[in-house]
């Protein structure tokens, strides 16, 4: 009989099977794994990822996991954070609105190793990609806002989804994973301090929490424990760091009701989520207006307290920063009609349209939006205008289940992230997503995969 929530999940993670998952969560599955890539490959030259690629080198490892910047090899966990960091440089990898949580950038960098590690299958890579998602998203849910306000969801909560996903295929039995929670809870961590600086910690935190989450496996399948009570206890995980929570999350309907991967969502601007609605809205008022920029009087974007708490302070002073400034983000999209990742440079942060449109975006805080977060994250934008005045609501972003990308769209995407490979190793990368549970090997497949960009 099971006694505690680290005990449930393990459980569950356990005895998941592959063969009984439902077609549209191994569908899902598999387009989180191809949009995952498509954002890994698209940070994979950046400084941040650079910096921990290098890192890597230096530390070395057993050659049992690629690097997907270079291609070369290194131990499963260092592999894990680097190709980590590199998926959630460019602010366009998946994300769990009511978890508030970016399920893809901790759990699939750390399958992808260990599955490449044990020599798994494609159809094993599934289905611990699936644990992991639900086992994180869970616990986001469970930890909610009080969780939000200083902790980086995706840094915390992805430690756990990382090792449920790196336990699952090491075939680690429910007493080694309930460890393996133990450990990941006592080493979660990811403060928001560093919006302050537009500093690299964003890159960090699921870098460790995929590196992390495999290194709680790997420790509890030689014996390593971990506490037991690690999420309900009285100095455990929700108390310390949620208020409590709602542990009822974590295990209402787990095994028996939706799966949680079918929730998750697919970013469409290389943004932070929270500010893709009020973009939604400024494109919606640029589409319908088409408005001269010297005509518009002012821009104002009203959004729930959550968000407005987290980037109100955030000004644009660096391209990075600049992906979790509202004003920039609206005044870049009702300007240029896109917030891509070609928005976040000197030059565009630079020019003279955006600096004057950006003055006359005003920034506030609605009340009457709160009690709708997180089940909507909604945005109001208001466009005034020399001809009048005009206002959006955009509720669900687009990418959302409810308001969900097609599949076109989301090779479309796919395609313009990984724009620097040649058309046939984007294909060759698309198709072998794609087809997933046909996999036979996973290293195999990677070693197939040696595309260009490893050399670039």
């Amino acid at each position: 009989m099971t006694t505690t929530t680290a005990e449930q999940l393990a459980v569950f993670t356990e005895s998941l099977d592959g063969k009984g998952l439902p077609e549209d969560v191994r569908r899902m599955a598999r387009w989180c794994l191809l949009d995952w890539f498509g954002s890994a490959m698209a940070g994979a030259k950046a400084k941040p990822t650079a910096i921990l690629l290098g890192v890597a080198r230096e530390l070395g490892g057993r050659p049992e996991a690629t690097l997907l910047p270079d291609g070369s090899k290194t131990s499963a966990p260092l592999a894990a954070m680097v190709n980590a960091g590199a998926s959630h440089v460019v602010e366009m990898d998946d994300v769990h609105r009511q978890a508030v949580f970016h399920p893809g950038a901790t759990v699939i960098p750390a399958a992808l190793a260990m599955a490449e590690r044990e020599g798994a299958s494609g159809a094993e890579l599934l289905t611990a990609i699936v644990a992991g998602y639900e086992v994180g998203i869970r616990l986001g849910e469970a930890a909610g806002q009080r969780h939000y306000d200083y902790w980086h969801t995706t840094g915390t909560c992805g430690t756990f989804a990382a090792a449920a996903a790196a336990g699952k295929l090491l075939g680690l039995d429910r007493g080694r994973l309930a460890a393996a929670f133990g450990s990941a809870g006592t080493q979660a961590a990811g403060l928001w301090e560093f919006l302050v600086d537009g500093a690299m910690s964003k890159q960090l935190h699921p870098a460790m929490a995929a590196h992390d989450g495999i290194l709680s496996a790997l420790l509890a399948e030689r014996g390593f424990t971990g506490a037991a009570r690690i999420l309900e206890g009285e100095k455990g995980f929700l108390r310390a760091m949620a208020q409590g929570g709602d542990a009822t999350r974590l295990t209402d309907g787990l095994g028996g009701g939706t799966f949680r991967i079918l929730g998750t969502s697919f970013k469409g601007h290389a943004a932070c989520y929270h500010i893709h609605s009020s973009i939604d809205a400024a494109l919606l008022l640029r589409e319908k207006h088409r408005p001269d920029p010297k005509s518009i009087r002012s821009v104002t974007v009203r959004l729930y307290g959550a968000a407005h708490r987290l980037l109100e302070p955030v000004k644009p002073t660096t391209p990075y920063a600049a992906k979790f400034s509202v004003p920039y983000c609206v005044a870049t999209a009702m300007l240029h009609g896109g917030v891509g990742p070609d928005a976040f440079t000197e030059t565009r942060l630079e020019e003279e349209a955006v600096q004057a449109l950006l003055g006359k975006v005003r920034l506030g805080h609605d009340p009457a939006l709160d009690g709708a977060y997180p089940e909507l994250w909604p945005a109001i934008v208001e466009l005034a205008t020399t001809a009048g005045t005009d206002t959006i609501r955009v509720d669900i972003p687009r990418g959302d289940p409810k308001n969900p990308m097609s599949d076109i769209d989301l090779l479309t995407k796919f395609n313009a992230l990984t724009a620097a490979l040649p058309p046939e190793d984007r294909r060759r990368i698309a198709e072998t997503c794609l087809a997933l549970e046909k996999l036979e090997n996973v290293a195999a497949a990677l070693e197939d995969l040696k595309f260009s960009s490893f050399r670039l």
